[in-house]
C-alpha cells in the first residue's frame, strides 16, 4: 500500500481534502519536528488573511498585529494538539479569534470602574468588591507584573529593548525603528522573538495570568 493510500485510511475524514490543506499538515508535521522554516511557511501564509480576521473586530492596527503574532505563538506552542482530522486553517482561526476575544474582555474589565453603575431590569445596581478581595487582588497584580519584568530582564539585549519599548513605553513600531536605526522588517521580528521567548518563559507560571 502506498504512504498516500496509509494516509487515507488512516485518516479518511481528510481524504477529500484541498491542496492547501493537505500543505498545511505538511508543515505541521515538519514544524513538530523543529523545522524553522515550516514555521515560517506558516506564518506567511496566514499572517495576512489572519490580520484582515482580526482588523473586523479590532481596528488599532499594530494592536492587530500584536494580536496575530500572539495567536501564531500561541498556536506554535500548542501544535503537538492539534488534530490533523480537520483543516489546520480551522484550527489556527479559533485559536486568533479566541485569543482577540480574550483580548477584548481584558480590556473591557480594565475600563470599567468597580463603582461604576451596572443597569439591570430593577434598575442601576453599584458593583461592591469587598476590601479583602481588592487587596488580595492587588497583590496578584503585583507578583505578576513583578514575574513579567524578570522574564523581560533576562531576554538577550537586543530583544529586551524592542520589548520594553513597544509595550512599556508604548512606542509604535515606526518609533523604535526610528530610534534604533533599524529596519521597521527587524524590529517586527525582534519583537516576534520576544514574545515568543516571554511566553515560553512564562508558561511554567501560567497560574498567575
Amino acid at each position: 500500500m502506498s504512504s498516500s493510500e496509509d494516509s487515507k485510511e488512516k485518516n479518511p475524514v481528510r481524504e477529500h481534502a484541498s491542496s492547501s490543506s493537505l500543505e498545511d499538515d505538511k508543515f505541521v508535521r515538519q514544524a513538530i519536528n523543529g523545522n524553522q522554516t515550516a514555521f515560517k511557511s506558516l506564518m506567511e501564509k496566514y499572517q495576512k488573511p489572519l490580520y484582515y480576521h482580526v482588523l473586523k473586530m479590532i481596528k488599532n492596527h499594530e494592536q492587530v498585529e500584536d494580536l496575530v503574532q500572539e495567536a501564531f505563538m500561541k498556536a506554535f506552542d500548542n501544535l503537538g494538539s492539534y488534530n490533523t482530522n480537520y483543516a489546520f486553517s480551522t484550527w489556527l482561526y479559533r485559536i486568533t479569534t479566541n485569543h482577540t476575544i480574550d483580548y477584548l474582555r481584558k480590556k473591557k474589565l480594565q475600563t470599567t470602574s468597580i463603582n461604576e453603575p451596572v443597569k439591570t431590569k430593577d434598575g442601576d445596581m453599584e458593583i461592591q468588591i469587598s476590601d479583602e478581595a481588592e487587596t488580595d487582588r492587588a497583590i496578584i497584580r503585583k507578583e505578576r507584573k513583578a514575574i513579567i519584568h524578570e522574564a523581560i530582564i533576562n531576554l538577550p539585549e537586543k530583544y529586551r529593548q524592542v520589548i520594553e519599548m513597544r509595550h512599556l513605553e508604548e512606542r509604535s513600531y515606526q518609533e523604535i525603528s526610528d530610534q534604533l536605526d533599524l529596519p521597521l522588517g527587524t524590529v517586527k521580528a525582534h519583537i516576534f522573538r520576544a514574545r515568543e521567548m516571554l511566553y515560553k518563559s512564562l508558561k511554567d507560571k501560567k497560574d498567575m495570568f
